[in-house]
């Protein structure tokens, strides 16, 4: 009896070796299909600096392995060719359009700096009332406001319609917590700004989207508002 139970427990013990390979054949072949058929992305094919141009050779396609795709992910290598990096990247990490820059196009998402303009940060004196409304995207106008050398305060309009790139409420140490505010501007207008921020103080004015104008705007002195408010002395009326 004992005899016949060796070659059924051989049969038995073949047959159950020949499952398990099957069956483990059969998942791990679906799930490698299963990772295989995810999106494929750019990602660096090496570690690359701050500034590098990107070549063919710097990048490559892989299996991003889930249905979701980063923000901002390219799919094609030649997306990805002749594009700038505002910042560092390791081997096998994704590029991502918020982290590279393009002559072409002519702005990197991470900076939204068009080609000619310039980005200035000011120093908001007396306006953390406008500043903590403020928005990337709003537009504002600029106002300078000095002391002449009588010692009577006077205020201009240097700058109209410029958009708001990013607002520090929280300021510096130069500034003893004035907000930072960094706006976009033509490169005439960002010496306009540099300078008055350095020699005078910035007052912003908060305005309409969609309010485009800019009117010639005069300077304004404490004597000119007065007068204008008062207008012309008061007579005595004879009796």
């Amino acid at each position: 009896m004992k005899k016949k139970l060796v070659p059924l427990l051989g049969i038995a013990f073949v047959v159950a070796i020949i499952s398990t390979g099957i069956f483990y054949g059969l998942f791990v072949g679906r799930l490698k299909s299963a990772t295989a058929s995810g999106p494929s992305i750019v990602v660096a094919g090496r570690a690359l600096e701050r500034g590098a141009t990107l070549q063919p050779s710097d990048v490559k396609l892989v299996v991003w392995g889930v249905p979701e795709m980063p923000a901002g992910a390219m799919t094609a290598l030649s997306q990805a060719n002749g594009l700038t990096l505002l910042a560092a990247v390791q081997e096998n990490e994704p590029i991502l359009q918020s982290r590279v820059a393009s002559r072409q196009n002519g702005s990197g998402a991470g900076l939204g700096i068009s080609p000619g303009m310039r980005a200035v940060s000011i120093h908001a004196t007396d306006s953390s009332g406008v500043v903590s409304l403020l928005r990337p995207g709003h537009k504002v106008d600029v106002q300078l406001v000095l002391t002449q050398p009588s010692g009577l305060p006077e205020l201009r309009t240097i700058l109209q319609d410029i958009e708001v790139l990013s607002v520090n409420t929280t300021g510096d140490n130069r500034s003893n917590n004035n907000p930072v505010v960094t706006l976009l501007i033509n490169p005439e207008g960002a010496d306009m700004a540099g300078l008055g921020d350095s020699a005078a103080h910035l007052r912003l004015v908060l305005r309409n989207p969609l309010d485009d104008a800019q009117p010639d705007l005069k300077r304004v002195t404490l004597p000119q508002m007065l007068q204008s408010a008062g207008g012309p002395p008061a007579r005595t009326a004879k009796k």
